[in-house]
């Protein structure tokens, strides 16, 4: 069994609530909140879930510790999202908690649908805060690929120089 990285179930998590329908920002830890969230999602109607992510146990238990508990006035659900391997341990999750198992082909279960904390809807500010937010991210992302790919292309070069 691989053993799934944050990226894979970020991943899956954003299919599963589809960034067409609704803004997806992963790690948003300033600008909008007082403690980091994994991921956020903002529905159409303005309501923020925050999903948190675990990939193994031993940080899935520290969790139940955080000094904020996921509480925010913003955040209108939370959820945990978890790889199949650790199902044994979501007795771990706090019981207002969703939880989203993610196989390896990114296949995700709701497993527990969360309780509604609050009604709170963003504003057009904030809406535009978080999409800035992720816009923010999908920049900087594209330079990390484009120098990889640039790293790759000069290790190629070079390998072929070394040829003759």
């Amino acid at each position: 069994m691989k053993k799934l990285t944050c990226l894979d179930i970020e991943i899956a998590v954003a299919n599963f609530f589809n960034p067409r329908l609704n803004i997806i920002v992963p790690n948003v830890s300033w600008g909008l909140f007082l403690h980091e969230c994994d991921m956020l999602v903002l529905t159409k109607s303005g309501y923020a879930y925050e999903i948190e992510i675990k990939t193994d146990k031993y940080d899935l238990i520290k969790d139940s510790k955080k000094k904020h508990g996921h509480f925010n006035i913003k955040l209108s659900r939370l959820y945990f999202a978890i790889p199949d391997y650790l199902s044994d341990y979501i007795s771990h999750i706090p019981e207002r908690a969703g939880i989203l198992i993610v196989s390896e082909g990114g296949f995700v279960e709701l497993k527990r649908k969360p309780e509604i904390k609050n009604e709170y809807r963003f504003t057009d500010k904030e809406r535009l805060k978080l999409a800035e937010l992720g816009t923010m991210r999908i920049w900087n992302l594209k330079r990390i690929v484009r120098n990889i790919k640039n790293e790759n292309c000069n290790l190629r070069n070079n390998t072929g120089n070394n040829k003759t």
